[in-house]
């Protein structure tokens, strides 16, 4: 690969890291408002921060994911007509106004704000990247397999990082942090800026193009193949809503009395996150490798089946650690390991369904870009539902309520999976795994 594919890689990898390191943080931040008073705050005369309950912290988050949802197929549009490599420069500029601002006050609508800020900075830099490095390799298919792949890593490998960093920092410096944030968002518009060669990038066209992205999203939203995948992906997404901020701020949070029977409810430091952060991180990362080496061998609905049931196991041990008080140490061990394992397999359901997102492609090959975008949609879906649902359950039943609405969520996602095996040999194609069964 060239110097620009490694630098749009790259410049993906800090982006991602700084996006996954403002939400992380933010988690921190929301559950200390009433401690801290922003500079814009101060100016204003608007005192100190006020508590923020777990829907109010759903409701903010759902915002990144609702600003992502919206405003990727417009962003879509403007790449293709301004650009790529104009349009992927927005992303950065949009994550610095949200951190300088997150940083200057604790007004609930105003981070509300940031966070759509945030999720703008997504909507514009993940179709911009793919559309150039589409652009790229359009003559080379090896090259454009190996761009891809390494794009999915840079993205996950620098929003772990940036969970795994989020602890560390925001301790050590405070809101200070976020300020730090804004520097990492400056490197990364200065890797698309300087690092890129625009020449590589397909001619901006400033006439309207004779079917806009937006058509294209509601004519392949009519596609019955498109369906079948849909509702198993955003109810898998949802899932892992659930397991993340809202979990991460139940467990960082001041301890409810409501719930003084579960033992992972609030009282942990953010460097004790971050540690178990690194660790789930290691063991998602190992899944993935696994998991994806197993493609040639195996239907892609039987390693989203196994992933729903390796949700379903953490899901169970999860419960029983929480519920652990009183028992000695050995016994939430074992409890520990049905957690690992499920992890480790769940890992699994992801890859597979952007293999079966791929396979459906086949049968439309000039939409092929327009499909691959339904990713970001079904992402923003899934998290939205999962951060508003682990709200409503967090508030009624604490970290307990996180983990039934998990269990019945991986339910809900194997119902259509069984419509969707059926029809996975005509996604596929001749030679796969469904075809050969």
């Amino acid at each position: 690969m060239d110097r620009s594919l490694w630098s749009v890689l790259f410049g993906t990898f800090t982006l991602r890291f700084s996006t996954g390191l403002t939400g992380t943080m933010l988690t921190y931040y929301l559950a200390s408002l009433p401690k801290h008073q922003g500079v814009l705050d101060q100016l204003l005369g608007l005192g100190s921060g006020v508590a923020v309950g777990a829907f109010a912290f759903a409701v903010i988050y759902a915002s990144f994911y609702a600003s992502e949802l919206i405003l990727s197929p417009v962003f879509g549009v403007l790449s293709d007509r301004l650009g790529h490599w104009r349009v992927m420069q927005f992303g950065p500029i949009f994550g610095i106004l949200a951190v300088v601002i997150t940083w200057a006050t604790t007004n609930v609508p105003l981070i509300v704000g940031t966070r759509l800020l945030e999720g703008s900075a997504t909507a514009s830099s993940i179709p911009s990247i793919l559309g150039f490095i589409a652009a790229v390799t359009a003559l080379d298919e090896g090259l454009r397999g190996k761009a891809v792949a390494r794009f999915e890593a840079a993205t996950l490998a620098g929003l772990l990082a940036g969970f795994a960093v989020a602890g560390p920092l925001f301790t050590a410096l405070g809101t200070g942090a976020f300020l730090v944030n804004g520097l990492i968002y400056a490197v990364s518009l200065g890797i698309y800026r300087f690092g890129v060669d625009r020449t590589l990038d397909r001619p901006a066209r400033p006439e309207a193009p004779r079917e806009s992205s937006l058509s294209r999203y509601r004519r392949i939203l009519g596609k019955g193949h498109v369906w079948l995948l849909a509702p198993t992906w955003v109810a898998i997404n949802a899932v892992l809503g659930l397991f993340t901020t809202q979990t991460i701020f139940q467990l960082v949070r001041e301890p409810d009395p409501r719930f003084a029977d579960q033992l992972l409810m609030g009282g942990f430091e953010p460097n004790q996150i971050s540690i178990g952060l690194v660790v789930a991180g290691i063991l998602f990362f190992a899944g993935l490798i696994y998991w994806g080496n197993r493609f040639k061998s195996l239907r892609r609905t039987t390693i989203i089946l196994y992933g729903l049931g390796g949700g379903a196991l953490l899901v169970v041990g999860a419960l029983a650690v929480n519920h652990s008080g009183g028992l000695p140490d050995l016994a939430r061990i074992v409890f520990l390991l049905p957690v690992v394992l499920g992890l480790f397999v769940l890992a699994g359901a992801t890859p597979a369904a952007i293999g079966l997102l791929a396979d459906v492609t086949e049968a439309y090959p000039e939409d092929r870009g327009a499909i691959m975008g339904l990713y970001s949609v079904f992402l923003g879906l899934g998290q939205i539902v999962g951060a508003l649902i682990a709200g409503v359950m967090a508030s009624a039943l604490g970290l307990d309520g996180i983990l039934v609405a998990s269990l019945v969520l991986l339910g809900i996602a194997v119902v259509p999976l069984t419509s969707l095996r059926r029809y996975e040999h005509y996604l596929a194609g001749p030679e796969s795994p469904a075809a050969l069964d």
